[in-house]
C-alpha cells in the first residue's frame, strides 16, 4: 500500500506564487539527474532605455516562435518610428517576448544585431556565463517543455496572455555542471551542423539542375530588347497591360539550339476538360459532397510538391473553384514568383483547386515531366518577372501565360532531360529528409537528457 506521504507534495510558502495546484506539478518531467535552479540565479535584468534620434538608423528585431531565435525585422530611421523610447540590446544577452514566451519566443542576441532596439514588449537579461552556457539556456527555454511551464504561468485574457519578469525569474530549469552543459551543446551542434551541410548540398544540386537545363537546351543568357528612346507608339493589339513601365520595359529574348515555342502552341485544354467543358464548379450547389481541395497554401513553392490534399464539403468552400481532371496541370497565377505548380497523377476524380490557378493539359509530343521542369525553370520566371499586375496581389493573366516561350527538343531528348533532373531531385529529397531527421534528432536527444525522468 502506497503511503500518503509518498504522493503528498509540500510547497514552501516562499515558493507559492499562485493558488493553483496544477502549477506546482510543472517540474515532474524534469530529469532527476541534475539539480533545479531558479532563473534569477542565472539572469540579471538589463534595461538600457534610449531616446531615438530622428536622423539615426536603427535595427529593429523580432523573436521567432518555437526556438527560431532573434532575427532582424527591419532597419528604419528614428523619424519613422513612432515609439521614441526604446531599449538597446547587446550581443550575448537573452531576450524574450512576454506575450509569446509560452510559444518559445526566447533568443540570444547574435553579434550582427548588437546595438539593435526593442520595445517594452520584450525583456533583456545579462547571462551569468560562470554558471550557464548561453546556448544551453536558450535550448532549455525554447523547448516545448519549458513552453508548457510558461503557458501555465501566463495570465491575462485569451490571446493576450503573458508572463512577467518576476514570474519568469522564479521558474526553475535543470542545471548540469558547466562541463556537462558544454557536452550537451556540442552534441546538439554536431547534428545541426550536419543538417546545415546537407541543406547546403541541396542548394548546390538545385543550381546544378538549372545549369544543366540551360546547357543541354543550349540556352544563352536571356537578352533584353533594347529600349527605344523618345516618343514610342504601341499598337493596341500588342498590349497586355496599360502601364508605361511595361510598355517601354526590357522584354527578354529566349534563344536555344532547339525550336522555341509558346505555351499556347502546346496547351490542349485551358480551364476546360477533355470534353471541352468548363472546369469551373460552384461547390455551393453540392453542399454535402466531399471534395479534395487545393489552395495556394497547399503547394510548396518552386518544387511542385503537394503539401496537403484537404478533404472538405462543398458548403465549406467560400471561394470560386476549378475541377482538376487527371493528368491536368495547375499553375498559380497569383504571385507567380512563388512558382507553384502541380500535375494530377492521382486516381481521385473529385479534386478541385482555387481559381487562383490556371488548369490545363498539354498536347502529345511533349513529355509531361519535361514540361514540369519548364514550368519551374528560371527562364520562365525571367519572362514573368516584369509582367505581373497588381501591387498587393500580383498576378499574370491568360495572355501572358500563353505567350511564355520555351525550347522543345525531340521527345527522346525531353525524356532524357526529365530523367536526369528527376535523379537530381531525388538526391535533393533524400538530403532534405536526412537534414530534417538530424534536426529532430538533435532536439530529441537534448530533451531526453534534460526532461526524461530517471
Amino acid at each position: 500500500m502506497v503511503s500518503n506521504m509518498e504522493i503528498l507534495k509540500t510547497i514552501p510558502f516562499s515558493e507559492l506564487l499562485m493558488w493553483d495546484v496544477k502549477r506546482y506539478q510543472i517540474y515532474d518531467f524534469y530529469t532527476k539527474k541534475y539539480p533545479k535552479i531558479e532563473l534569477k540565479n542565472l539572469l540579471i535584468k538589463h534595461s538600457q532605455e534610449i531616446t531615438l534620434d530622428d536622423n539615426e538608423k536603427y535595427k529593429q528585431v523580432t523573436i521567432k516562435l518555437y526556438g527560431k531565435g532573434v532575427v532582424l525585422r527591419q532597419i528604419k530611421k528614428g523619424i519613422e518610428i513612432k515609439t521614441k523610447k526604446q531599449f538597446l540590446i547587446r550581443k550575448g544577452q537573452l531576450i524574450y517576448s512576454k506575450i509569446d514566451a509560452r510559444n518559445g519566443a526566447f533568443g540570444i542576441v547574435p553579434e550582427e544585431l548588437d546595438g539593435a532596439i526593442i520595445t517594452n514588449s520584450f525583456s533583456v537579461f545579462d547571462i551569468n556565463k560562470n554558471l550557464v552556457n548561453p546556448q544551453y539556456l536558450f535550448l532549455v527555454t525554447s523547448s516545448r517543455f519549458f513552453q508548457k511551464i510558461c503557458e501555465r504561468f501566463s495570465s491575462g485574457t485569451t490571446g493576450r496572455r503573458n508572463i512577467n519578469d518576476d514570474t519568469l525569474l522564479n521558474l526553475k530549469i535543470p542545471l548540469p555542471s558547466l562541463e556537462e552543459q558544454n557536452r550537451l551543446v556540442a552534441n546538439y551542434n554536431t547534428k545541426i551542423k550536419l543538417a546545415n551541410d546537407q541543406e547546403k548540398k541541396t542548394k548546390a544540386l538545385e543550381q546544378e539542375i538549372e545549369a544543366y537545363l540551360f546547357e543541354v537546351l543550349g540556352i544563352e543568357k536571356l537578352e533584353e530588347k533594347e529600349t527605344k528612346k523618345g516618343l514610342q507608339f504601341v499598337l493596341f493589339k500588342n498590349t497586355s497591360r496599360w502601364d508605361t513601365l511595361f510598355l517601354i520595359g526590357h522584354i527578354p529574348i529566349l534563344k536555344s539550339k532547339f525550336e522555341i515555342l509558346k505555351f499556347s502552341d502546346v496547351i490542349l485544354n485551358f480551364n476546360k476538360d477533355t470534353n471541352n467543358e468548363s472546369v469551373r464548379i460552384n461547390t455551393k450547389d453540392y453542399p454535402d459532397k466531399e471534395f479534395h481541395y487545393i489552395g495556394m497554401e497547399h503547394i510548396e513553392k518552386e518544387t511542385g510538391k503537394l503539401l496537403e490534399l484537404k478533404k472538405v464539403k462543398g458548403k465549406e468552400i467560400k471561394s470560386q473553384t476549378l475541377k482538376v481532371p487527371k493528368e491536368f496541370y495547375i499553375y498559380g497565377k497569383l504571385r507567380p514568383y512563388l512558382n507553384k505548380y502541380w500535375i494530377n497523377e492521382t486516381d481521385l476524380n473529385n479534386i478541385i483547386c482555387s481559381s487562383e490557378f490556371f488548369v490545363f493539359n498539354i498536347k502529345e509530343g511533349v513529355d509531361k515531366y519535361y514540361f514540369l521542369n519548364v514550368l519551374s525553370s528560371q527562364f520562365i520566371q525571367t519572362q514573368i518577372s516584369d509582367k505581373t499586375s497588381g501591387a498587393r496581389m500580383p498576378r499574370i493573366n491568360e495572355e501572358i501565360f500563353f505567350n511564355l516561350q520555351f525550347p522543345l527538343p525531340p521527345l527522346k531528348i525531353q525524356k532524357l532531360i526529365a530523367n536526369h533532373i528527376s535523379a537530381l531531385k531525388q538526391q535533393i529529397n533524400d538530403l532534405l529528409s536526412k537534414a530534417n531527421e538530424n534536426r529532430e534528432k538533435a532536439i530529441q536527444e537534448f530533451e531526453e537528457e534534460i526532461f526524461t525522468k530517471n
